[in-house]
């Protein structure tokens, strides 16, 4: 029998589990019905209804893991961002506890997203009208088994051990629940993305941005290829790598590889206006509107933030800031540095920003970036320019809310990673390839950068590329834990985790590598610390 679970995930996420509903919203995610209005018994009634109950599964749940959790411990963490501002600066010395309010933030909202997706699985087949298409609910079942295997893959590779949790209703009354193994996770997590990819539809990623949001069977077999390779499984995460690539629903933007969609760049990547382009896999779609916890708070957050200039309409910003570690990381000829990068001396021809100059505030299109001492905000010498798009100008920014926070999307996986994961896949583990079908992949990703192709390659150089193609996406922290514990622990070690006056290093040790449980959960269920118990499928 399995064992009963339920675990306390917040008021948000447990108003959604009492109403059974899912924030409601048009195809285009803005034209949401009153939450207040609708009784979820009878909503279901047609396609469309149906099609847009899955539209709060690609954002706001997601809000408090992305707003500052996500890049607090995984870019922090890593290595790759500076801050200290002290809500978000524990992991820079590996000093975050139980009680760090944004570890519960990122916490609860994993769990938020896993209580949405249950409720479509487990009741909209029931719920729906006879009315509505059998296409139309397997695709939104679809979606929610993609959206569940997602954040249980943040889960386990952040705290390990956690509870399975397939119902929320299943045990209401009893809060107390073991964890589950990390191999019945990892099970649990294949088996939802392989129910995706089967009920998912497939698609075609075309210039017809808006059609592009939402998740397809290439997306869920695209994770599983990343699940796979994080367990080894090269065989498997190489032929679902294939079959992706293959099948031609994904395009490079930018290079001239086969792989490659002539016209575009990697700067193309990070405006507003190719938010749901032929590389996105999957993206968070954020949508401002009145409330709180909508849009995106990285434009404010990464930027230039100083008496003087600034590239945010907010008045503040630069929370976060590049690591001096990562500064040199880009040699001159990779295109990738620029837009990843804000270094002094840089242009950016198009950027809006606002410009103060004897006491006159004034806006302008261009700017180049000042010397490093007057950059601001965390006294790095930089700024982040990935995901940083500037003041509002049209549609190079579209749309901002009351809290400043815009539209551009987050993306969890672009085509650049699936090409890097094939090619990874195919070196397995050895030393070294020369592989003409993992050359391919790995070159076409160097192409793109603007960098000569090689003829061999190792798991350094992969590890290498990889941090140089997805610096500040959140994936260095989990590639340094895939390696052994003592490489990754030197590689941290030697990091200058200061900012450009003072360096400063630290040295992780093998639990610095899984976060604790939040003092909050453990207090209600204090199994969490218990060891793991087996999960019966």
């Amino acid at each position: 029998m399995k064992t009963k679970q339920y675990i306390k995930i917040g008021s948000l996420a447990l108003s959604m589990i009492a109403t059974g509903f899912l924030s409601s919203c048009s195809n285009d995610f803005t034209d949401r019905a009153s939450e207040d209005s609708i009784n979820v018994d009878n909503y279901y009634q047609n396609d469309e209804q149906v099609q847009a109950a899955t539209d709060g599964l690609y954002y706001k749940t997601w809000f408090q893991f992305n707003n500052k959790f996500f890049y607090a411990v995984t870019e922090v963490g890593s290595g790759n961002m500076y801050t200290n501002s002290s809500d978000v600066n524990a992991m820079r010395n590996f000093s975050i506890n139980s009680s760090d309010s944004e570890l519960y933030n990122g916490w609860q909202s994993l769990w938020a997203n896993i209580a949405q997706a249950n409720f479509l699985i487990n009741n909209l087949r029931t719920k729906a009208a006879a009315s509505v298409s059998s296409s139309v609910i397997d695709n939104a079942i679809g979606e929610a088994y993609f959206m569940r295997a997602t954040a249980y893959f943040y889960l386990v590779r952040l705290w390990g051990p956690v509870p399975i949790i397939t119902n929320n209703l299943e045990n209401v009354t009893n809060p107390y629940m073991n964890t589950n193994r990390v191999e019945d996770i990892y099970k649990l997590i294949e088996m939802d993305y392989e129910k995706a990819a089967e009920l998912l539809p497939t698609k075609m990623r075309g210039s017809s941005y808006a059609t592009n949001a939402k998740v397809s069977k290439g997306s869920a077999k695209a994770m599983l290829a990343k699940v796979y390779l994080y367990n080894k499984d090269y065989t498997k995460a190489r032929q679902l790598a294939e079959e992706v690539i293959n099948s031609g629903e994904f395009k490079l933007l930018g290079g001239t590889s086969d792989y490659s969609l002539s016209g575009k760049s990697f700067a193309d990547l990070f405006t507003y206006s190719n938010n749901n382009n032929e590389e996105s896999i999957f993206a968070l779609q954020w949508k401002g509107d009145s409330n709180y916890g909508s849009a995106n708070n990285c434009n404010t957050q990464f930027g230039i933030s100083n008496s003087t200039l600034s590239t945010s309409n907010a008045s503040y910003g630069g929370v976060f800031a590049p690591s001096q570690d990562i500064l040199d990381l880009y040699s001159s000829n990779d295109v990738r540095g620029h837009e990843t990068l804000m270094l002094p001396g840089n242009t950016y021809s198009s950027m809006k920003v606002k410009v103060v100059a004897d006491g006159v505030t004034s806006y302008q299109v261009g700017f180049t970036v000042p010397e490093a001492a007057d950059i601001g905000g965390q006294q790095a010498g930089a700024a982040i320019k990935k995901y940083c798009i500037g003041i509002i100008n049209g549609n190079e920014t579209g749309p901002l809310d009351s809290w400043n926070m815009m539209d551009n999307n987050t993306y969890i996986m672009r085509y650049a990673e699936l090409l890097l994961i094939h090619a990874e896949a195919i070196l397995a583990g050895g030393s070294s390839t020369s592989d003409p079908s993992a050359l391919k992949s790995f070159n076409a990703v160097r192409n793109r950068a603007g960098l000569s192709p090689v003829t061999s390659f190792t798991q350094d150089d992969i590890f290498t590329e990889r941090r140089k193609e997805l610096a500040f996406e959140g994936d260095y922290w989990f590639d340094l834990g895939r390696m052994s514990r003592s490489k990754a622990i030197a590689i941290m070690s030697e990091q200058n985790r200061g900012n450009m006056y003072n360096a400063e290093y630290y040295t992780p040790s093998e639990s610095s590598f899984r976060l604790p449980y939040p003092t909050n959960d453990v207090s209600k269920n204090p199994l969490l610390l218990e060891d793991p118990v087996p999960y019966e499928f």
